[in-house]
């Protein structure tokens, strides 16, 4: 029976592309909302700065919060894998030294 050979893409330019569509609607985006806006915070404080550059701070912001969140877990989950891997190991070595 013949082997059906699957097309393969080249993925380099289909992802180039997706990332240069990605960049222009975001360009678009930040052109379509330079205008600026006041965030005023206790005791009189307020900054100016353009809506498309407070909503990426914002984003930057929000994207910096989720890592931390899943780092957290990610180095709780090393660490018993870690633990889990001694235990396997001496139980090896235990089990070598009683054949």
């Amino acid at each position: 029976m013949p082997r059906t050979s699957l097309i393969r893409l080249p993925v380099r330019p289909i992802a180039l592309s997706i990332k240069l569509v990605l960049f222009l609607i975001l360009l678009g985006f930040a052109a379509r909302n330079s205008d600026d806006v006041s965030i005023r915070y206790f005791l009189g404080l307020e900054w100016q700065a353009p809506l498309s550059l407070v909503i990426l701070i914002a984003f930057a912001a929000g994207l910096l919060v989720g890592l931390l969140a899943c780092s957290v877990s990610m180095l709780r989950r090393y660490r018993e894998l870690r633990a889990m891997r001694r235990a396997l190991s001496q139980a090896e070595s235990d089990m070598a030294g009683k054949s």
